[in-house]
């Protein structure tokens, strides 16, 4: 690997000596951090981005044409260096996660790297780096000097040309979300939310007094007979008093929360003239019931702005788990990815590529640091599909095996014996049809597989031809579809390419209301009136069978197979011969 000092002379923000402009207003993010650390929305919603963030993988790359990203070979520089970035995985998990709170509050946080050397770190050996993240709050700029503060010390940041520069000098790496008026602030969901913000603590504010108040009193309950308290013993009656009165119920429920003070209403003697019988006078008010529906409404405001589905923060409620795993999908893909692309391209432009120009990569320029969020994906069950498919002999092993949770480490020595799959009788043959049943020994075919097996007529070949073309076309035009859908994350993107389209829908996770909403089968059989006339066939029971068909093989992962197209024409063309 390259020696720091080249490297860290590239990459000192030298922004840093372009005046008092150059210096970005931080008082927005000093009340961003405030409200942190006094509303528990603003720190979940950090700490969920943080724990997300920090299941990442961090790796070197390199875009292709498609723009897809190639990991870099194991023997590559650009490999060694980013795994050595935050001294391993460990550090890393911890870099991002910390950046997935700098980035939701205050848009913006600080990486600095000292050589071990001078720190001195037990945990980072004698020729690495310590890294470490700091907040806007531990980093001051003033008069073309950067001063962080570490462990209580501040330590200075020298800024210059990089020809001049210290070489055991620390470095300092500013990461930043750029706002869109004015790129050299920084811009998050909590700044835009301030106002919301401060709204939000009145209201809690407020629904706190509303519980002490009506914990320092019942009311005041008027019981006829003189107008008086109950006296003490050895009170007389002059000294009997109202307002005292009420403080000392006030205080003691206060203080003693579990005390009878507390849950009684302090008694009052009117004149029995005055009231026809017991009376209870409470100092509810409206605005009590309101305040809490205030704020309800100001926490949904305030989920509804973050970069994630308002769920998350919400509740999820009556969803599903597979409504839950879209919403997942949803925030990954909307709040984490975008935030772990911004620490990526800091990382490479300040760190990966100044490193590998210094060790004269030819290509140094088109490496880059990149993220893998498939840890923080997980996939639907399709192990007792996986399992009935392959009974039936529609998927490989190898494909069982990855369903269901193991490799090919895992195959036995001798092949496993397959269920005897239907077979069309012969002409000669008048018997039924062996079939061996499914584990669970029910006749009725599983709602989650294509179409059946059964038995069905000989169909014209020309008619099965133009069919299997028909479900051919149709699942390639929603294979390309899928590839622009978010049930084709990054992480599968490879893969996906090592497929025909019509093929995509093997390896991807597809509900049934998702076919609709994202018109994978939209125009997929124009054509096939003109078939069905050609051979004959009702064109409605045609297309309602074939559509039906090609939606079962893409929710249920199922690959597209010329022996069952017999099986989905069976209902037009058995309705045809009976009549």
């Amino acid at each position: 690997m390259a020696n720091l000092t080249a490297a860290a002379q590239r990459f000192i923000d030298r922004r840093l000596r372009r005046g008092r402009n150059a210096t970005p207003d931080k008082a927005w993010q000093l009340a961003a951090w405030g409200f942190y650390r006094r509303v528990p929305e603003v720190y979940f919603s950090a700490a969920y981005n943080g724990h997300a963030m920090a299941r990442a993988r961090l790796f070197a790359g390199r875009r292709a044409d498609d723009g897809t990203i190639e990991p870099a070979p194991d023997d590559h520089p650009a490999t060694e260096i980013v795994s050595q970035i935050a001294g391993g995985p460990d550090g890393q998990s911890k870099l991002l996660g910390a950046f997935g709170k700098h980035l939701t509050i205050a848009g913006e946080g600080w990486v600095v790297v000292r050589p071990n050397s001078e720190v001195r770190n037990p945990d980072v050996p004698e020729d690495g780096h310590d890294w470490l993240t700091l907040s806007v709050r531990e980093v001051e700029q003033q008069n073309g000097k950067l001063s962080v503060q570490i462990d209580g010390e501040d330590i200075e940041i020298p800024a210059g040309d990089p020809d001049t520069l210290d070489p055991q000098a620390p470095v300092a790496l500013r990461v930043w979300t750029a706002d869109p008026e004015r790129a050299i602030e920084a811009d998050s969901p909590v700044r835009s939310s301030l106002g919301l913000l401060e709204e939000l603590e009145l209201l809690n504010a407020a629904v706190k007094a509303i519980a002490r108040s009506r914990l320092t009193g019942r009311g005041i309950l008027l019981v006829p007979k003189g107008v008086r308290f109950p006296t003490k013993p050895g009170q007389s009656d002059a000294e009997d008093d109202l307002i005292e009165m009420l403080m000392t119920v006030a205080e003691t429920a206060i203080r003693e929360p579990d005390s009878a003070a507390a849950t009684i209403p302090i008694v009052l003697e009117v004149p029995s003239d005055s009231i026809a019988s017991f009376k209870l006078i409470t100092f509810e008010s409206e605005f009590d019931e309101l305040a809490i529906k205030l704020r309800e409404e100001a926490i949904r405001r305030y989920a509804t702005g973050l970069e994630m589905p308002a769920e998350i923060l919400l509740g999820m409620g009556d969803i599903n788990h597979w409504g839950a795993w879209q919403l997942t999908e949803e925030a990954i893909s909307l709040g984490i990815e975008p935030k772990l692309a911004t620490v990526a391209h800091a990382l490479t432009l300040q760190w990966l590529r100044p490193l590998l120009q210094a060790e004269r990569v030819p290509d140094w320029h088109r490496w880059l640091v990149w993220y893998d969020t498939a840890p923080l994906r997980v996939r639907s069950n399709r192990s007792q599909v996986a399992l009935e498919t392959w009974d039936r002999g529609l998927i490989s092993d190898t494909a069982a095996r990855r369903e269901t949770g193991f490799d090919d480490a895992d195959a036995p020595d001798t092949p496993p014996k397959r269920p005897k799959a239907r077979t069309e009788p012969q002409d000669d043959d008048t018997s039924t049809p062996e079939v061996d049943l499914p584990v669970d020994e029910t006749n009725s075919e599983p709602d989650t597989l294509p179409a059946s097996l059964a038995y069905a007529p000989p169909i014209d070949p020309a008619l099965l031809a133009a069919a299997d073309g028909l479900i051919w076309a149709a699942l390639s035009a929603a294979g390309e579809k899928l590839r622009r859908t978010p049930a084709c994350p990054r992480s599968e993107r490879a893969r996906a390419r090592e497929l025909q389209p019509a093929q995509l829908h093997t390896i991807l996770i597809i509900e049934q209301d998702e076919v609709d909403r994202w018109r994978l089968l939209d125009g997929a059989w124009a054509r096939l009136p003109e078939v069905a006339d050609r051979y004959g066939v009702d064109p409605d029971c045609l297309t309602a069978a074939l559509d039906t068909y090609a939606r079962e093989l893409i929710t249920a992962g199922v690959e597209h197979s010329y022996d069952l197209v017999p099986s989905a024409l069976h209902p037009c063309t058995a309705a045809r011969e009976a009549a």
